[in-house]
């Protein structure tokens, strides 16, 4: 995880580019990526013709200023960014100081698991391989295809700026689902600022859409969107990632323990974890060998507890893994407690995604006994939720609506990993040490386990079912994960999704639907119900029973932080 920001500055403001980042946003960059901060400027003439009575040239100088913190989970060293080259000299490997407008420039915040269909090995750092890459493409002559092919092959969560020296133009975006924050906001005469988070000045800021790689010509003001897939059948490709199977079944089709879909789920959830909890690097700054390098974002429901089970059988046997269990105090329901009890009752322990998470934690001690799992319960009062609001929203920012921040809040304190103590006796608060989250978003819109899906196939069977899940796939790159990226980053620490791995999602897509779930036979075919079922029978193959009947439930309100201060407040409601 790193903190990126841009700025393109016409000639008319170049002279009042302030020589630092405004605070409060080089602290927010700094928290994102604690291990290092670097910037690098670079300067672009533009020839600019005017026509009067006779053409008249004129040159105009533009400033550009690159910012990047950096949190180190790549390689076997700190990748000092922005990453810097002489624009003619492609065999630099990216680390050289560079100077002058010929001087290309790379602000890499992501986790590139495979680059041009080759997996990034333990000892290479990603964003080094990537801009190898690019400085390779600047010698070609078709410069802005070139650099998109290499961006089009990336694979894993990551968002870029990239400045290529030899043409001036400034290559920028989001990955294909958007598992990445990146901002902008147009500055006057054609300037543009990009950046991962808002300052508390955020006014004007939008997110980077996941829908294609964006370039912009100093200079020239109007920015070009590029599609991630190009040429014949570019349209049927499902948030560019691959086609969607829309077979009908010619019968019907069990699906069941046996099914060749479940293990087959269980390959790529294996693949897609050893990519993201193996050979994560100590901190910079850590002196002893660490047994907590992952924790798992941990409500006790099916996805997170399948994704704590499968950690057991990757990492080696003495890694502790933590899991991390949020409540939180919600005036309104402990008043509405302590009226039906007669007595204040112990609220944190009362929330629903506690009591999921203790019973879930227990059947995975059950089931691996030789595991150190830790169960973090981070218990929030009413207080710490409001000292933290303002920030909250500002993270959040240009997201403003009660239903973000509610959601905000939970991913916000369960990032910060840290135990509170509620009693004046309580033993000092742990902190989890892990920079690595797990989380186990994707699963629903993958495997169908919204309550919309069996009301589509109850309406017009496997068609409507297909249609919805295809929808649900196709809106995976407009989710909100660049929202809760600036939430949670804000901890320096790094979410990862083991179910939106570009192969497991293409595998998944090119699944029929009824090997994913099984709303034509009932609960008594398998045991379990019949939403996102395949993950439910890899559940029951793994040893646990109380797990894979587990029902779906938001985040927010497992949690408690919906509706903290009225029960009328509806989640669209913009925040005041």
């Amino acid at each position: 995880m790193c903190g990126i920001h841009a700025i393109l500055t016409p000639p008319s403001s170049s002279s009042s580019l302030p020589d630092h980042l405004p605070l409060d946003l080089e602290r927010r960059l700094r928290a994102r990526g604690p291990d290092h901060f670097g910037q690098v400027e670079r300067r672009v003439v533009v020839v600019v013709t005017q026509q009067e009575e006779e053409e008249e040239q004129q040159q105009k100088e533009w400033s550009l200023r690159f910012t990047s913190t950096v949190l180190a989970l790549r390689g076997d060293h700190v990748a000092r960014q922005p990453l810097t080259a002489a624009a003619d000299d492609s065999r630099s490997s990216g680390l050289g100081s560079g100077s002058g407008s010929g001087s290309s420039v790379l602000c890499w915040n992501g986790e590139a698991w495979r680059v041009g269909g080759r997996r990034v090995e333990a000892g290479e750092n990603d964003g080094e391989l990537v801009f190898e890459q690019l400085l390779a493409a600047a010698s070609d002559q078709g410069r802005v295809e070139a650099v998109l092919a290499v961006v089009r092959a990336v694979e894993g969560p990551f968002a870029f700026v990239y400045f290529e020296g030899l043409s001036g133009r400034v290559f920028f975006g989001r990955d294909r689902l958007g598992r990445r924050s990146l901002l902008m906001a147009d500055l006057g005469g054609g300037g543009l600022a990009l950046c991962s988070v808002a300052g508390e000045a955020g006014e004007g800021w939008r997110e980077v859409e996941a829908d294609g790689v964006y370039v912009v010509k100093v200079g020239e003001g109007s920015t070009e969107r590029h599609d991630w897939v190009v040429g014949e059948g570019a349209a049927d490709f499902v948030s560019g990632i691959g086609r969607f199977n829309r077979a009908l079944p010619s019968g019907s089709c069990a699906l069941t323990a046996g099914s060749p879909s479940v293990g087959m789920l269980r390959q790529q959830l294996l693949q897609s974890l050893r990519l993201r909890v193996l050979n994560i690097p100590l901190p910079p700054d850590s002196s002893a060998e660490a047994k907590t390098r992952v924790a798992v974002l941990f409500s006790g429901g099916l996805d997170c507890t399948v994704l704590a089970r499968l950690c057991h059988d990757v990492l080696d046997p003495d890694q502790e893994i933590d899991l991390l269990n949020v409540a939180f105090e919600n005036p309104r329901v402990v008043a509405h407690l302590q009226k039906e009890n007669g007595r204040l009752p112990n609220f944190y322990e009362a929330c629903p995604d506690r009591i999921t998470g203790r019973r879930s934690f227990a059947e995975l001690q059950n089931v691996c006994p030789g595991r150190a799992f830790r169960f973090v319960a981070i218990n929030v009062p009413y207080t710490e939720t409001q000292a933290h609001r303002q920030q909250v929203i500002s993270l959040i920012h240009p997201h403003n609506t009660e239903m973000d921040l509610s959601i905000a809040y939970a991913l916000y304190f369960a990032a910060r990993g840290q135990e509170l103590c509620t009693e004046p006796n309580d033993p000092r608060p742990y902190t989890s040490p892990a920079r690595v989250l797990l989380s186990g978003l994707g699963a629903d819109e993958l495997f169908g386990g919204y309550s919309r899906h069996p009301s589509a196939f109850q309406q017009r069977g496997y068609a409507g079912l297909i249609d919805e899940l295809l929808l649900d796939v196709g809106r995976l790159g407009k989710r909100n994960l660049g929202r809760d990226d600036r939430a949670m980053a804000h901890w320096g620490k790094e979410v990862r999704f083991p179910f939106l791995d570009e192969s497991l999602v293409r595998w998944a897509i090119e699944t029929p639907a009824w090997a994913k779930c099984d709303f034509e036979n009932g609960e008594e075919a398998s045991g379990v119900e019949a939403g996102k079922r395949i993950l439910r029978l890899l559940a029951l193959e793994l040893g646990m029973e109380i797990v894979a009947k587990e029902k779906k439930r938001a985040i927010q309100f497992g949690s408690r932080t919906a509706k903290m201060e009225s029960g009328r407040v509806k989640g669209t409601t913009l925040i005041s």
